[in-house]
């Protein structure tokens, strides 16, 4: 298997993962600060690929090189998760990650800024289709409320945070100089955390972490061991093999994930009408797919 194929799996994987921590995310957001959940869930992640470090013996010198690379990529990962989560408290899940699908349009032009990545014609139908169909999801399907832009608080704080996330995407690349994915992520999570806990210290000593019910337990231990670790993982994996804006193109899965999430959990759909724009984010991955098979053969 090519190195873009295994790009293209982890890519897969991480958007099932990260459909995951929308729904859960949106059922406890209330009952606990977003800082102090994610302050959390980084000190867990970053144990858990710390032990898978010392385990399989991946540590690189090169690691030790210039940390102020972990401290900023970091910053903008613990920006992004303490967005989601305080979206969280008022967006409901399908429509936050139709936010998540116009990350890759902002990545595409943080990729061209910073490694001058290039997007192809093709490509660029298949952003704008995928934003098309992810502005009409967050839009409710009312052209009324998109002609006024009338975007939800939950809607807008999250947008930020995705702005970060495409920060961070073309930045992995520029500032990797040949560590294991894993060992970069391991320095990532580990300054994300510390930061989260300076910023959050106080939501952190007010929390009742004795008292909150065991669903705000499963979330911070999903988030931090399949959002955060395994995410962290398969992102960076995928950012060395393909271009940012193929990488965050995956994104447009999301909403589809998360609709399953949340019918699994009882929680219904949206209407008919908001499906349609769900299926323009799926065209959208398809025709980016089209696009990596042509540019290879």
């Amino acid at each position: 298997m090519s190195a873009g194929a295994r790009g293209h799996l982890a890519m897969l994987l991480f958007s099932a993962l990260v459909a995951g921590s929308f729904s859960l995310g949106g059922m406890v957001a209330n009952e606990i600060a977003p800082a102090a959940i994610n302050a959390a869930r980084f000190a867990i992640a970053a144990a858990v690929i710390g032990a898978v470090v010392a385990a399989t013996g991946r540590f690189d010198r090169r690691a030790l090189q210039a940390p102020w690379r972990y401290m900023m990529l970091g910053g903008l990962f613990a920006a992004y998760f303490v967005a989601m989560f305080e979206g969280l408290k008022t967006a409901p899940p399908v429509a936050a990650s139709a936010v998540f699908t116009l990350t890759p349009v902002m990545a595409a032009g943080v990729g061209w800024l910073l490694l001058r990545q290039v997007t192809t014609p093709r490509m660029g139908l298949a952003l704008a289709l995928g934003a098309g169909g992810a502005l009409w999801v967050i839009f409710r399907a009312d052209p009324a409320a998109l002609l006024a832009l009338e975007v939800g608080r939950g809607e807008a704080i999250y947008f930020a945070g995705c702005a970060a996330h495409a920060v961070y995407t073309p930045m992995v690349r520029k500032l990797n100089r040949g560590e294991p994915a894993v060992l970069f992520t391991f320095g990532t999570l580990l300054a994300g955390g510390v930061l989260l806990t300076l910023y959050g210290w106080s939501d952190i000593r007010a929390t009742d972490w004795a008292g909150l019910r065991p669903l705000v337990w499963v979330a911070l231990l999903y988030v931090a061991l399949f959002a955060s670790a395994a995410t962290f993982v398969l992102l960076q994996y995928a950012t060395l093999r393909l271009p940012s804006a193929k990488v965050m193109a995956y994104t447009y899965l999301t909403p589809s994930w998360v609709l399953a999430w949340e019918l699994a959990l009882g929680h219904g759909g949206p209407r008919p009408l908001v499906l349609a724009g769900l299926g323009l984010t799926v065209a959208a991955l398809l025709l980016l797919l089209k696009d990596e098979g042509a540019a290879t053969r």
